[in-house]
C-alpha cells in the first residue's frame, strides 16, 4: 500500500509579509495627501494652544517680558468680579441662543424635507444668512434695532414708544441670541436635514399605514433618529456661543453696564486693551476646560437618553 502523501497548508508568514508591504505602499500616498492639513493643524491649532496654556503660567507683556507667576494668574481670575460676572452672561446668553438656535433648525428642516415646488430654491434662502460674516449680520441687525430701524418704525406707528432692544439690560442678550439663531441656523438645518433624509423611508411609510399622522411620526420615530446628529449640532452651537465675539463686539462693546460682557470680550480687553496676555490666556483655559466640561455632560446625558 502506498503511505498516504500529506499535503501541507501554506504557511501565514508568506501571505502576511506580501500583505504588510502592500499596506505600507498604501499608506504612503495616504500620509502624503493628509500631512499638509496635519501641518496646518499642528502649526495653527496645536502650538497656539500649548503656548497659551504655557503662557497662562507667566506675566507676559507687550515690550517681551516673562516672569514666571505659578497659579497666580488664576488666583486673581477666581477673585476677579468681572470673570463672575462675565461667566454669568456667557453662561445666561448660551442657555438662550443654543436652545433657539437648535429648534429653529430642527423646524426648518423638517418643513424643507417636504417635497414641494421650489423647495431648493427656500433651501439655498435659508442658508444664506450662514455666508454672511458675523460683523455684516451684526451692522445689519444693529440698524434693524436702532430707533430709526424697521422694527421701532412698526412700534412707533401702532402708538407705541421705541423698544430698546440694545440698551435695555433685559433685552440685550435676548436681542443677540435673535442675530445668532438667524446666522447660524441655516448651517444646523443642513446637517438635521441630511439626517432626516436618511431615515428609511419604508419605516416612515409603516408608520403612515399605521395611522399615525405627521406630527406623531415625528415624534416618535424620526426625532428618535436624529439624537447623533442633534447632539453635534448641540455641542457645535455650545462652541460657537461660549466664544461669541463679533457680534456682541460690533452691536454692543459689552454694554449696557456689562450686561452683554461675555469672557471672550473679557479675553480681548484683558489682551488688547490691558496688553496683560498671560492673564488673557488663564481666561482662555477656564473657558476652554468650562466648555469641555459642558460638552463631556451632554455627551453623557444624550447617551443615557439614547
Amino acid at each position: 500500500m502506498l503511505a498516504p502523501t500529506i499535503i501541507e497548508s501554506p504557511r501565514r508568514e508568506s501571505t502576511s509579509v506580501p500583505r504588510r508591504r502592500v499596506r505600507r505602499r498604501m499608506s504612503i500616498p495616504v500620509l502624503v495627501l493628509i500631512a499638509p492639513f496635519i501641518a496646518v493643524f499642528v502649526i495653527f491649532r496645536l502650538i497656539p494652544t500649548l503656548w497659551g496654556l504655557g503662557l497662562s503660567f507667566f506675566e507676559y507683556r507687550i515690550s517681551g517680558q516673562l516672569d514666571w507667576l505659578g497659579l497666580d494668574n488664576f488666583e486673581r481670575l477666581f477673585a476677579s468680579s468681572t470673570f463672575w460676572t462675565s461667566l454669568g452672561v456667557t453662561f445666561v446668553y448660551t442657555a438662550i441662543a443654543v436652545p433657539a438656535t437648535v429648534a429653529v433648525s430642527l423646524l426648518m428642516a423638517a418643513l424643507c424635507n417636504r417635497s414641494l415646488r421650489g423647495i431648493r430654491v427656500y433651501r439655498a434662502l435659508y442658508f444664506l444668512p450662514v455666508l454672511t460674516s458675523f460683523v455684516t449680520a451684526g451692522l445689519i441687525w444693529r440698524w434693524v434695532y436702532s430707533t430709526e430701524g424697521p422694527v421701532n418704525a412698526i412700534v412707533v406707528s401702532l402708538g407705541m414708544s421705541p423698544i430698546p432692544f440694545l440698551s435695555s439690560e433685559a433685552l440685550v442678550l435676548p436681542s443677540l441670541s435673535a442675530v445668532a439663531v438667524w446666522t447660524r441656523f441655516g448651517y444646523d438645518m443642513l446637517i438635521l436635514l441630511a439626517a432626516i433624509m436618511a431615515i428609511p423611508q419604508e419605516t416612515l411609510e409603516a408608520a403612515q399605514i399605521d395611522g399615525a399622522g405627521s406630527v406623531r411620526t415625528f415624534m416618535s420615530i424620526v426625532l428618535p433618529q436624529l439624537k447623533p446628529a442633534i447632539f453635534f449640532v448641540v455641542v457645535l452651537e455650545l462652541i460657537q456661543s461660549f466664544q461669541v465675539f463679533d457680534l456682541i463686539y460690533v452691536m454692543t462693546g459689552g454694554g449696557p453696564v456689562l450686561a452683554s460682557y461675555t469672557l471672550t470680550y473679557f479675553i480681548y480687553d484683558v489682551a488688547f486693551r490691558n496688553f496683560d496676555f498671560g492673564y488673557a490666556s488663564a481666561i482662555g483655559v477656564v473657558l476652554f476646560a468650562i466648555t469641555l466640561v459642558v460638552t463631556m455632560i451632554q455627551r453623557r446625558i444624550f447617551k443615557d437618553e439614547s
